[in-house]
């Protein structure tokens, strides 16, 4: 995981990213379990917090970074690169505020690319970040934005709820214990919409989620044969996650558990293979693992509920 927190512009918004950023941090390490080595928090000032921050984000930090961790990284791991802070397109290109230069979509496109043997998940929690779907949409990539153009140029509140999503067992949707990429998206897109509406202000940032590669994403992913199938299915916790409610006790809740997990290496594997498979056989098979994921997911639910 590579969170990078760029130009706060005063000291409320550059603590009000920090804190987003470090409830970010410790949900990896503490309730995801992430090895310390692993997460990378580069920030424009590292003396805010010292045991959390490892360097300051500029161009050059951050490339640095992304070099590192990509030497880090097996084939099939998952990287989290999750931006925090203001986003402009004056120039007519999206871009992310940083000390320094900045970095456009297309830079962090290239950076991206570093990960060619891993699944990517790429979130710009910052204003005009819409920009960013189409420069980072891929093969293995999972791209979320605050806003859906680089037109939406006011300053976001998504990165807040996003945040809260990682920590928050309210965000567990579907109660297996964990907390999606699709659940965190919906569930912060809804708490953006919520805190407008409860303000009575008119909403300036729409989020936008594409996993299937096209560019151009979706505000309500999860649909059939649209975004989110794979969303559903990316979680920050290498492997299993927080253990289920009486998974320990009950032998039927750990053979699900074991159930739910085989199935997830298996659409891990087969997504690995994708360029070898026949691309009807391939959607057909996804399809049906997919299908058994959430039947095995929902039968989770009904036991840990008795």
């Amino acid at each position: 995981m590579l969170v990078i927190v760029g130009l706060g512009g005063d000291h409320e918004n550059a603590e009000r990213f920090h804190r987003w950023a470090s409830a970010i941090v410790d949900a990896a390490k503490d309730r995801y379990a992430l090895p310390p080595d692993a997460i990378v928090y580069l920030g424009e000032d590292p003396a805010r917090d010292k045991a959390r921050i490892s360097g300051r984000s500029t161009r050059e930090a951050v490339d640095a970074a992304v070099t590192r961790l990509a030497a880090q990284a097996r084939p099939g791991d998952r990287v989290f690169i999750v931006l925090i802070g203001h986003g402009a397109s004056a120039t007519g290109e999206a871009r992310f505020n940083l000390p320094g230069p900045d970095l456009a979509a297309a830079d962090f496109g290239r950076l991206a690319g570093r990960f060619a043997a891993q699944q990517v998940v790429f979130v710009n929690t910052a204003s005009a970040s819409g920009g960013f779907v189409a420069a980072l949409a891929g093969k293995d990539r999972t791209v979320i934005t605050a806003t859906r153009t680089e037109g939406e140029r006011n300053q976001t509140r998504f990165g807040e709820f996003f945040a809260e999503a990682l920590s928050s067992d309210d965000a567990d949707m579907d109660k297996d214990g964990r907390v999606s990429m699709l659940e965190a998206f919906t569930w912060a897109r809804r708490r953006v919409t919520e805190s407008y509406e409860r303000d009575g202000q008119l909403l300036t940032e729409h989020a936008m989620l594409d996993d299937d590669g096209d560019g151009k994403g979706t505000a309500e992913p999860g649909q059939p044969g649209g975004d989110g199938a794979v969303a559903r299915t990316l979680f920050v916790s290498a492997g299993a996650g927080q253990s289920v409610p009486g998974a320990d006790a009950d032998p039927e809740i750990r053979a699900l558990v074991e159930q739910r997990q085989a199935l997830e290496d298996r659409i891990a594997a087969l997504k690995a293979s994708k360029e070898k498979t026949d691309p009807a056989s391939y959607a057909s098979e996804l399809e049906r693992l997919l299908i058994d994921l959430a039947r095995t997911n929902a039968a989770i639910r009904e036991k840990v509920k008795r």
